[in-house]
């Protein structure tokens, strides 16, 4: 290997070939992960990493940001246009930050806010006791249908009435199945609580249409720009224009310097390519591939929680295998499959074990898997835990040979050490 990286840093340059090479002959299964593409990894490798633009465009706290203004502007005028926003702050460092600026522009300490149980599908920034949003404010959950495991709409309205939330936060990691929005706004205003939605996992498929949009219904939408949206790792704000300044306000000066020029520009490559009418084909076939892949593990014996999928994520109950999900976790990691434990609802086992895996199929889509490798991923994944250290090695010789005719970034990519 030559190039800069290699010459400077050969450690550094030997890991990353290294990570390379695991993403390519393993397989990719985390629901939160996903291939950039290679425009995408140029312009977050690009030369927009050494400006400093404390500030919005138009009012830096530094000279020499013409440029990077126009960066700027493009990928707010890109996201707008994408999702049909009237505002868009794009300098968030990740969901977990944006979620946070979102709460200390509309919230006070100790005001009450709704979300998702923890343990049924909602993430660590809506309410968890050991994050900020737990601490800083008071959290109630909703959850689902102890029978469907599906969100239970009079449920949350009747603990909203009860409540009485300032905010509703809608949105989940783990939830398999598609969110009625309108229905969230319809609680919310009869309760008198803003609505926000935490769209982080699914905001690619709704770029693609293959999943509604919560712009119309919220007051404001959260997302990351590396999960189905499939660019950089970074996030978004999007709201209402009565509430812009207080947003934008809130990201900077409120929780976080100078944005990640780099980054941002990698923003609005990847909102450039969601526009694509390809896009909308990738999308659609995330959702297939999903419901292949739950499909083909219900068949196998492996219970799927709420009964299969309607998005891009599988939760599968591993308890008919015998195995908590931690030591799946574990176990198929070393035969080449990547994924992660979980809770599903109404779990007995504790959530550093859990009885479940969450896998996700927005990667390997990208790769140009299809319905039919899925199926014999949900084989691979179910015979290695039935098998044991008997099935490691032969199920890790099969991925090698699957992954090999669908490699990421099989034309190369803009790695830093090249030339």
């Amino acid at each position: 290997m030559t190039g800069h990286l290699a010459r400077t840093d050969p450690e550094v340059a030997a890991m990353v070939e290294r990570e390379l090479e695991r993403q390519r002959t393993t397989l990719q299964l985390i629901a939160s992960e996903n291939f950039a593409s290679p425009a995408v990894l140029a312009a977050a490798g690009s030369v927009l990493t050494n400006k400093y633009s404390e500030g919005y465009p138009g009012k830096r706290y530094y000279g020499g940001n013409e440029v990077i203004d126009v960066v700027e502007a493009l990928a707010i005028e890109r996201a707008k246009e994408l999702f049909g926003a009237a505002h868009a702050n794009v300098q968030s460092h990740s969901g977990a930050s944006a979620n946070m600026a979102v709460y200390l522009a509309l919230l006070e300490p100790g005001d009450r806010v709704m979300g998702m149980r923890l343990d049924q599908g909602g993430h660590l920034t809506h309410g968890s006791p050991v994050n900020a949003s737990g601490i800083l404010y008071d959290f109630v959950a909703y959850g689902v249908r102890e029978d469907t495991e599906h969100l239970d709409y009079d449920h949350v309205r009747d603990v909203a009435m009860r409540e009485r939330p300032k905010l509703i936060v809608a949105g989940a990691t783990a939830y398999p199945r598609r969110i009625d929005f309108a229905a969230f706004r319809r609680i919310a205003d009869e309760c008198g609580a803003m609505l926000m939605v935490d769209a982080a996992h699914i905001m690619g498929l709704i770029a693609g249409g293959a999943h509604p949009s919560p712009v119309p219904h919220a007051d404001v939408v959260t997302t990351t720009t590396h999960k189905t949206l499939r660019g950089p790792r970074g996030a978004m704000i999007l709201c209402r224009e009565e509430l812009a300044a207080r947003i934008d306000k809130a990201v900077f000066p409120g929780s976080q310097g100078g944005p990640l020029d780099h980054v941002v520009a990698a923003k609005a490559v990847c909102f450039h390519e969601a526009m694509q009418p390809e896009f909308k084909e990738y999308a659609a076939a995330v959702v297939e591939n999903a419901r292949a892949l739950a499909d083909a593990l219900e068949d196998l014996g492996v219970r799927c929680v709420s009964g299969g999928t309607e998005n891009h994520l599988v939760l599968a109950d591993l308890r008919s295998l015998g195995v908590t999900g931690r030591d799946a976790e574990k176990f198929l990691d070393r035969a080449g499959i990547s994924l992660n434990r979980n809770t599903i609802p109404n779990d007995p086992e504790p959530p550093l074990r859990a009885s479940g895996v969450r896998l996700g199929t927005a990667a390997e889509t990208t790769a140009g898997m299809g319905a039919a490798e899925m199926r014999s991923v949900a084989e691979l994944i179910v015979r290695a835990l039935k098998g044991g250290e008997d099935e490691i090695e032969p199920v890790r010789a099969e991925i090698r040979e699957l992954t090999a005719h669908f490699p990421p970034y099989a034309e190369g990519i803009p790695l830093p050490q090249q030339t």
